[in-house]
């Protein structure tokens, strides 16, 4: 009976110990003495290859000490046991901080990896020096709205009755369901949202030269992530604005986007800047979800602009 109870008790440490101590993938740019700077990639169902294979060298070359890391369940970072809550995600930068012996960081939080950032931060302003929305999501409702909204009067413009028809199938959904989230970003995605509106050759060029790259051979997607993260998180489907105007008192709080990421309305993007302040504030010209390839210097620059002192 002994052995008994000290067998099941030895699995039950082993899966905690396995769970706390999940491992990551991560790498780190540029030298540790440097201002820790980590990113959040998008998602769920996402990875950092991008940022990692254009941008996180770049700007470690500016004086930063960058740090990438794909959760747990995405990308690279292959786990068919994750959950992928919003603690689960908070659990797991928890652990680059603890690996990486960072005790604060400027946090770049990219699309949904915005949600993220900001719901770490209210948890833990103590490790946050600055949080920068980069393209973030902030209140999401709000964002499907505007992509069924334009992408109707785009449809109504061409008379095509079948993509009006499927629209209003997508409106009939419930509203905090994978399949809404889906549907929604598949139109949007349809209609070029996520592209710049005239690439430059610059932004070709690292397009390009990220296909042929082992990060682009490495772009992970896992295609159940939102499945699991629509089941298992109550919050799917928030507006974090007030967490925002709570958090800028506590930390600094910066905002950038593309002037044509379709994704977000006028008003959405007013919100933000009347958040963050004008001064913390950019709209890059020419550019859409994925301004640290649209616009890479812009935005680099607006970085260091904004983190040097």
């Amino acid at each position: 009976m002994k052995k008994q109870m000290f067998l099941f008790f030895f699995i039950i440490s082993s899966l905690v110990n396995a769970q706390a101590n999940h491992t990551l993938y991560s790498k780190s740019y540029g030298k540790s003495k440097n201002p820790a700077i980590i990113f959040i990639h998008g998602g769920p169902r996402g990875n950092s290859t991008l940022f990692e294979g254009t941008t996180a060298q770049k700007l470690a070359t500016e004086g930063f000490y960058v740090i990438v890391y794909d959760r747990r369940g995405e990308g690279r970072s292959i786990d068919t046991t994750a959950t992928f809550t919003y603690q689960e995600a908070i659990a797991d930068l928890n652990q680059i901080f603890d690996k990486y012996n960072i005790k604060k960081a400027n946090i770049i939080a990219h699309s949904f990896g915005g949600l993220v950032g900001t719901l770490y931060t209210e948890q833990n302003p103590e490790k946050v020096n600055s949080l920068i929305l980069a393209g973030a999501l902030f209140s999401q409702q709000d964002t499907y709205d505007q992509i069924l909204k334009t992408t109707k009067e785009i449809y109504k413009e061409k008379k095509d009755t079948l993509m009006l028809s499927k629209i209003s199938d997508i409106e009939k959904l419930p509203k905090n369901s994978a399949e809404y989230r889906k549907r929604c970003y598949e139109v949007a995605s349809k209609n070029n949202y996520f592209k710049m509106p005239f690439p430059t050759k610059e932004a070709n060029q690292l397009r390009e030269n990220y296909e042929l790259s082992e990060f682009g051979k490495n772009n992970i997607r896992n295609d159940y992530a939102p499945i699991l993260f629509y089941k298992n998180e109550s919050k799917n489907n928030i507006d974090t604005k007030p967490i925002l105007i709570n958090l800028k008192k506590r930390i600094k709080l910066f905002a950038i986007y593309g002037q044509q990421d379709a994704i977000f309305s006028k008003n959405q993007l007013s919100d933000m800047e009347k958040i963050v302040s004008k001064q913390n504030f950019k709209l890059i010209e020419n550019c859409s979800h994925y301004m640290f390839v649209d616009q890479q210097q812009i935005f680099i620059n607006t970085i260091v602009r904004w983190l040097k002192p």
